[in-house]
């Protein structure tokens, strides 16, 4: 029986098991687009190739699979390139198809051809020019494995049009991913000699501490986290991918450390004797100043990614592999040999965290304007801490990542590495896709929620009822800050009070559009907002110069911590 190449393609993609594409059609994929006519799989139609990528991104980080996203050639690919690379700082395993002008034309500047897997070769994983049909099956395949294995993250199949529509014998399909056996799966091995020394480091440890990141989310490892840390009584502060990983309202929560953490989790980590680092890479937001950087401490490492390893903070004991096992073998050998740290040994430890704690609480000046934490805080608070929270990229997404308690694992989808304006509202819409069954916010700035606003249309046409919370400043607020802070006030171009209504936005897309203008209205907006069926836009007019704090000035050690405006002021 002959088949056709897209025909191969979606053969490819229901050995992966591909439920969902996020995609927008264009000349270089319409046979593939017609074959997915004929296909048992979603397709959800964006407005905007970067809409697909982002929402095939948040798909993948809620659903814990491969996201997936298909574009045509040209400004249809090349309008990915900021996903991708934003996929790549995070570490989150999507497959791009991109499709590319005929073979015969490649390198001749034919119409709507771009190079794409030369743009993107720097920020994706692996990416592949599938020149000849019996190549397409394997390298589909092979396409899943790479981005889902080791370090996740992107890869880019990049499909020319002659391929797709070329026709070959089922029988001269090859499959099978060429993928060597050492690979181990993509597991690193860990050793037991390496977990035994991480253990006898903590058996002797008097400040503990445990710094976790997306490793712990990416691996799947939250339960066996938790339990870790939870046996030994360790206490925890978790990076901005890491939220989730670990229950915030457990007491052994210190919140976010860094730039925008809490004054506990940077003085925890300025003051331990012990760093146990799980998934982290140890990002220069999370650092800051490097020679600073828990001064006293030892540290063990534990990532999948050999690479990280020493990169920025040298290990005393490194164990190299998937989270999830090493957290298994650790739990294990502490329940089976009675392993504890001797009672007492950090007693004082913890009650000096508690009064750091109490020296410095998370909090912010209440006034009568209407403050975004405040927002956020009683967003929380409606929805007890049970929807999934998007954001896009500035105060907003530090807002949301201090003042909304994440409890459980995949609850929290933001960009970090990259931080990508726009990220937010189509993430929210894959998140959706990936779980019907939950409740899907972002929480937005009115700046970054208009780079991909189109994507109300996507949403509304799917009836996909995400709902948008905008902290309104009429700024580009975190532009806005350190303009305030380290450019004498000059607010060069971070003004951007001339925006739309976002309520008549909202209501000509099809959605339902909110707002509220003083404090007393936002629990009743919040409320009103989601308790609607469908996609709703709730705008907060919130105080155009408030701060987020504490923040840690660029280089500075994590101990010099600005902890209010008003201690700015004074």
């Amino acid at each position: 029986m002959n088949v056709t190449g897209a025909q191969v393609l979606f053969r490819a993609l229901k050995q992966e098991n591909v439920d969902t594409i996020f995609g927008f059609p264009g000349g270089a994929v319409l046979d593939i687009f017609d074959e997915l006519f004929r296909s048992d799989i979603r397709h959800i139609l964006v407005r905007h190739e970067q809409g697909a990528i982002h929402a095939a991104d948040g798909y993948a980080r809620v659903s814990g699979k491969v996201g997936v996203c298909l574009v045509t050639s040209g400004p249809g690919a090349t309008n990915t390139v900021t996903g991708i690379a934003n996929a790549f700082m995070d570490s989150i395993p999507v497959v791009v198809f991109t499709g590319q002008v005929p073979t015969p034309m490649i390198g001749g500047d034919a119409f709507q051809e771009v190079d794409i897997t030369g743009i993107t070769r720097p920020c994706t994983k692996h990416n592949v020019l599938v020149r000849r049909i019996e190549d397409l099956g394997r390298t589909v395949r092979e396409a899943f494995y790479i981005a889902r294995s080791g370090r996740p993250g992107p890869v880019l199949v990049d499909i020319p049009k002659d391929v797709t529509r070329a026709v070959i014998e089922e029988k001269d399909i090859s499959w099978q991913p060429n993928i060597s056996n050492n690979n181990n799966n993509g597991k690193y091995a860990f050793t037991p000699e390496a977990c035994m020394k991480a253990l006898d480091m903590i058996r002797k440890a008097e400040r503990p501490l445990i710094i976790s990141g997306g490793g712990v989310l990416l691996g799947k490892a939250s339960e066996e986290f938790r339990t870790f840390a939870k046996k030994l009584h360790i206490p925890v502060t978790s990076t901005l991918m890491g939220l989730g990983g670990f229950p915030a309202t457990d007491p052994l929560w210190l919140g976010m450390p860094g730039m925008h953490g809490t004054y506990y989790a940077n003085m925890a980590i300025s003051h331990c004797d012990l760093l146990i680092a799980i998934g982290v890479r140890f990002d220069d937001r999370v650092t800051s100043k490097l020679d600073a950087f828990a001064p006293h401490a030892k540290v063990i490492h534990i990532d999948i990614d050999p690479a990280s390893i020493d990169k920025f903070v040298k290990a005393k004991a490194s164990i190299v592999g998937d989270c999830k096992p090493i957290l298994n073998f650790l739990n294990q050998y502490v329940s089976e040999k009675g392993f504890t740290i001797p009672e007492g040994q950090t007693r004082e430890w913890l009650k000096q965290i508690d009064l750091w704690k109490e020296h410095a609480p998370l909090t912010y000046c209440r006034t009568g304007k209407t403050k975004p934490q405040h927002v956020v805080e009683t967003l929380y608070r409606l929805t007890n801490g049970q929807a999934i929270i998007t954001t896009e990229v500035g105060q907003n997404q530090m807002w949301a990542a201090q003042f909304y308690h994440f409890d459980y694992p995949n609850s929290f989808v933001s960009s970090g590495g990259l931080g990508t304006m726009g990220f937010g509202f189509p993430a929210a819409i894959g998140a959706q896709v990936a779980r019907p069954d939950k409740l899907v916010v972002d929480i937005a700035g009115d700046g970054s929620i208009q780079m991909n606003i189109q994507e109300l249309a996507t949403a509304v046409n799917y009836n996909l009822p995400v709902k948008v919370v905008i902290l309104n400043n009429g700024y580009l607020g975190m532009v806005r800050q350190w303009q305030e802070l380290f450019y004498g006030k000059r607010y060069s171009h971070s003004d951007i009070a001339n925006v739309p209504d976002f309520v008549k936005l909202a209501e000509a897309y099809g959605a339902v559009g909110l707002r509220a203008t003083h404090p007393e209205e936002v629990e009743s907006t919040l409320q009103q907002g989601l308790n609607e069926p469908g996609v709703v836009v709730m705008d907060f007019h919130v105080e155009p110069e408030e701060g987020v704090y504490p923040m840690v000035r660029p280089g500075a050690p994590l101990t010099e911590m600005v902890l209010s405006k008003e201690e700015k002021a004074a």
